[in-house]
């Protein structure tokens, strides 16, 4: 990894923990956006393409409950693995900085999970192989999240946010492109992902010096402490409790949304080939998302206002997903896509940002980010359980959109009780 330069070293050693001022330049944001687009693309093209595969082949009556039982477990483990990944990074005094380690260590980690899942043929064996990529993929993830709170002034962050962003759908969109074009195999597939997780999370990590945490600043390791930690009461500060609400249940509406999305082309719309209408749908989401991300992301940035563009996301979002509800075609499909990704598109611009306005302590910066990142994963638990009942019991794939559009209008409008941002 790359060593500090004189200037960097000779800086006054609180400075780790100071609220940035200096802008980050372009280099610094591609690679950062390099090591987010590993960790997404390596979480959701399994979860959208390769495990429906895999579940479908080992037990094709029960796919949808293998699907959610998988996901779920998946789901179970992220929730726990980044507030504490994310609690360990902040007490790491490694020369190397305090992100950069478990950039690297959590992509290792979560190459050698996505290995484990690719030699499984039996629902258990896919359980416990994805268990272990989130395990290491959400240690990577509390790594790449934080930089931008670290590093990003406030003035820039929601540009910075809206390119980081993007590459949660464009890791979906390669990922895609890779299992269903370019590589063939269940198998091959996983392998390209794990060669990839690891590929290009190096770039941030050997060439973007992070000052270390000093030893002195580190407070001495108390379990019980440290257990206590992981908890931030909404009552002492409400607008991270707000903040980490709406997240929780926008990304709740759009797991309901996406989970069954290889089902619902294929049961649905009986498309003849839901893998690449996946990929075709993706690759119209993303570019959508694309066009709205970074414009959102300057202006939001240049009126210094966050919340009336999470409530915009909120509607345009609720908007695809009633058009799913109403219309099983592929022609509406398509519309619903580019409609989706032009919300999701603001909604990342903007919501990484909004987060990082209300972390209680600047020394808790990654354990702050990784229990709201609880709001991220957290949805892929309960969605399998909320949307399986759904399916079968209450409408099928009509329900379960018009679902997904009143729990993301109802997480969109709760923005409102964010007092401390704009």
């Amino acid at each position: 990894m790359a060593h500090a330069s004189a200037a960097d070293a000779a800086a006054d050693d609180a400075a780790v923990l100071a609220e940035p001022t200096a802008p980050v330049g372009a280099g610094w944001t591609v690679d950062l956006s390099l090591a987010t687009l590993a960790v997404f693309m390596a979480f959701l093209t399994p979860i959208q393409i390769l495990l429906p595969l895999q579940l479908e082949h080992i037990d094709p009556h029960d796919k949808n409950d293998a699907l959610s039982l998988v996901t779920g477990l998946g789901a179970l483990v992220a929730v726990l693995a980044n507030p504490l990944a994310g609690a360990w990074s902040d007490r790491t005094t490694s020369r190397f900085g305090r992100r950069r380690p478990w950039i690297v260590g959590g992509a290792l980690a979560g190459a050698a999970g996505l290995l484990v899942t690719a030699s499984q043929h039996t629902v258990a064996g896919v359980a416990v192989g994805w268990c272990l990529a989130q395990a290491g993929l959400n240690a990577m993830l509390a790594g790449v999240t934080t930089p931008i709170a670290d590093r990003v002034p406030l003035a820039q962050r929601a540009q910075v946010s809206g390119w980081t962003g993007l590459m949660q759908s464009f890791g979906l969109v390669l990922g895609a492109l890779i299992t269903t074009l370019l590589i063939t195999g269940v198998s091959s597939g996983y392998g390209i992902l794990a060669v990839l997780t690891v590929a290009l999370a190096l770039p941030f990590a050997l060439r973007r010096f992070e000052p270390p945490l000093p030893r002195a600043l580190r407070p001495a390791f108390d379990a019980r402490v440290f257990a206590r930690s992981l908890w931030v009461s909404p009552r002492l500060h409400p607008d991270f409790g707000w903040a980490w609400l709406t997240r929780f249940l926008i990304n709740l509406g759009n797991a309901l949304g996406t989970l069954y999305l290889f089902y619902f082309l294929a049961d649905a719309v009986h498309h003849d080939d839901p893998g690449t209408g996946v990929l075709i749908l993706t690759v119209v989401y993303t570019l959508c998302a694309a066009l709205t991300a970074i414009p959102v992301g300057v202006l939001s940035d240049r009126v210094g206002r966050r919340k009336v563009f999470v409530v915009l996301c909120s509607v345009v979002m609720a908007a695809a997903a009633l058009l799913l509800a109403l219309l099983h075609t592929w022609s509406s499909a398509l519309v619903a896509a580019a409609v989706l990704g032009a919300g999701y598109g603001i909604y990342l611009a903007v919501d990484q940002a909004l987060v990082t306005q209300v972390l209680p302590k600047a020394a808790d910066r990654a354990k702050d980010l990784g229990v709201i990142n609880i709001a991220n994963s957290g949805p892929q638990v309960l969605a399998p359980a909320l949307a399986s009942p759904v399916i079968g019991h209450l409408g099928g794939y009509t329900g379960l959109y018009v679902t997904a559009a009143l729990v993301i209008l109802v997480g969109g409008f709760l923005v409102h009780r964010i007092r401390g941002v704009a």
